[in-house]
């Protein structure tokens, strides 16, 4: 069996597991932060930093998954920029439109996928809203501050369905895949929108390394490279990042009621013991079809979800 051994920082594993989220399994060997199965390719994450791909595609997803990052080079890493894509120093002052995702890593629910622009004439008035890290925020305090946003500034979302995206990846193409087309048309939407406004850039909150990125929408037409940035935390890096965010987030949580009161009841975020549970219950009352209006077929709540109704008959 062909393996890949590679030396990660925390962050980086951090947001690995947050794009794996789906694949990640209940068992890990002693040490690791988490395993995640998927198609000819097992990837564990230990503590120490290393991650181990084992299996058939252990080269390609080491790639798609962890970079090109060398344990020669971990350490010249947080000095130095990983790709060329880095923002400038001055990016929080500038003119930029911003894109941010949600749902990736929720059983129910949709993938929403915000592009938003905030002009540096319009900083502090998108301050004054309270915009800042969604994760800082409560779904009262997204729903009240999104209100205000939708009329303050210039922004495309987009709603991919479940049905839509179950199909997608049956079809074989990956999270990461959906994610990056979806950025790139938000993006050029927006770029539109505001044709002869000043724009200073584009940033992208980082879900893979623009390398992978690229690669994705290679086959695109219309492919957005021009002053284009990547950085993890983007929320943190200009307002419209987090602006982006926000209206994602609040766009989640309106699609999520809806899905709720169509099959009255309550939809739980996230992917835990907990969602299992409800995915059991509503299998059980509506029929295993209802997961593919609800849900992300492919994560591994669904099988967890089965063996609940298995467990619950016997």
């Amino acid at each position: 069996m062909a393996h890949v051994v590679k030396k990660m920082t925390n962050s980086e594993i951090l947001a690995m597991k947050n794009e794996l989220a789906s694949a990640i399994t209940d068992k890990t060997p002693p040490g690791a932060i988490f395993t995640a199965k998927l198609k000819e390719c097992t990837i564990t994450a230990y503590q120490s930093g290393k991650v181990l791909f084992q299996g058939k595609r252990a080269e390609e997803a080491s790639q798609n998954y962890a970079g090109k990052i060398s344990p020669s080079k971990e350490k010249k890493a947080t000095s130095k920029p990983q790709h060329g894509f880095a923002p400038p120093p001055n990016i929080a002052e500038l003119s930029i439109i911003g894109s941010d995702e949600v749902g990736t890593g929720d059983y129910f629910g949709p993938m929403t996928v915000v592009a938003a622009y905030v002009s540096s004439d319009r900083l502090e008035l998108v301050k004054e809203l309270g915009v800042k890290d969604s994760k800082n925020l409560n779904d009262k305090q997204i729903v009240q501050i999104a209100k205000e946003l939708i009329h303050t500034i210039p922004y495309s979302l987009l709603v991919l369905p479940n049905e839509k995206y179950n199909a997608l990846q049956q079809k074989g193409m990956t999270q990461g895949k959906i994610k990056a087309l979806l950025h790139n048309r938000a993006l050029q939407n927006v770029k539109l929108k505001i044709e002869g406004e000043k724009l200073d850039g584009v940033l992208i909150d980082q879900f893979c390394e623009p390398c992978v990125y690229f690669n994705y929408l290679k086959s695109e037409q219309n492919l957005l490279r021009e002053g284009l940035y990547f950085s993890t935390k983007g929320e943190s890096i200009h307002l419209s990042v987090a602006a982006a965010s926000i209206l994602a987030r609040y766009s989640f949580i309106k699609e999520m009621d809806k899905l709720g009161s169509k099959f009255h009841t309550v939809l739980p975020k996230g992917a835990g013991p907990h969602v299992d549970v409800k995915a059991a219950e509503l299998i059980e009352k509506h029929g295993e079809s209802v997961l593919n209006t609800l849900t992300k077929k492919h994560f591994a709540n669904t099988q967890k979800a089965m063996n609940l109704l298995k467990k619950k008959k016997l």
